[in-house]
């Protein structure tokens, strides 16, 4: 099981917003903010997503999982509107799974976020 992410940012404060507004519709939010990064959490409970700064950057692909495929719209919507780059709408990706509904957004350093919703259309 994995604890924690965490991956490199050239901006911090810009990283911060971003994610700030690209999660939230997953229920994420700030849990702890230094000079050294932040760390977004869910619910209650420690961070498990955490953004740090760093001088080069090595993009990276992160999943987070939603609970239904209008969330998955959400954070596609959220994302763009705060500054993420389209890297696939959301969609059926059925070469993964016959269920797999998913949206890609690259933020401004080239992680490709993803939201994957693994759950039949209700």
């Amino acid at each position: 099981m994995i604890d924690h992410v965490n991956i490199g940012v050239s901006d911090l404060d810009s990283a911060k917003e971003f994610y700030g507004a690209a999660l939230k519709p997953l229920g994420y939010k700030i849990g702890f903010a230094g000079e050294w990064g932040a760390g977004f959490k869910s619910g209650t409970g420690v961070p498990d997503f955490w953004i740090r700064p760093e001088e080069k950057v090595t993009p990276v692909h992160v999943a987070f999982q939603a609970d239904s495929r209008d969330l998955v719209s959400a954070f596609y919507a959220a994302a763009i509107a705060a500054g993420g780059k389209d890297n696939g709408e959301p969609g059926l990706r059925p070469h993964y799974h016959e269920t797999y509904y998913a949206a890609f957004v690259l933020d401004a350093d080239g992680h490709n976020i993803e939201v994957v919703c693994h759950k039949p259309e209700s």
